[in-house]
């Protein structure tokens, strides 16, 4: 099973290392704007990279669960795809969103609609594979054949 899935579990690792280096990012600004944990108020130059963070991981968890599904059950190499688009929004949020606030608006609207089309594509790729499972119709096969 692991090598099926080997260009998910590579954007994973790539994701989870991207995480990581925006909470260093998080690190950096406290020691610069001398932010001692567990404060996240002060500067408002900390505030906006601790908020670009925070948003990051918030919506980690909804990008794994919709990349791994879309890749599942539509299509591996196409949801790697997405999930590489969804990593470089990310970057553009998080570098924008830390110069100023309304700088992090493309790179945001660009991750929610890949977390969209994930969400659709492993929607559609679950919804054919209970048609196949339970009632014996591939929805997916049907369509190839026109």
């Amino acid at each position: 099973m692991a090598g099926n899935s080997i260009l998910l579990a590579a954007v994973s690792v790539l994701s989870a290392c991207q995480q990581s280096y925006f909470a260093l990012q998080v690190a950096r600004a406290r020691l610069k704007y001398k932010i001692t944990p567990p404060a996240v108020f002060g500067s408002p130059e900390f505030e906006r990279i601790f908020r670009a963070q925070q948003n990051c991981v918030e919506y980690y968890p909804i990008f794994m669960i919709t990349l791994w599904m879309a890749g599942w059950y539509f299509n591996q190499a196409f949801a790697t795809c997405l999930g590489l688009v969804y990593i470089y929004a990310r970057h553009q949020f998080f570098w924008g969103y830390s110069e100023a606030a309304k700088k992090r608006i493309t790179g945001f609207r660009l991750s929610l609609g890949t977390l969209a089309l994930l969400t659709i594509l492993g929607t559609l790729g679950i919804a054919n594979s209970f048609l196949d499972e339970y009632l014996d119709l591939n929805v997916a096969k049907k369509l190839r054949h026109f």
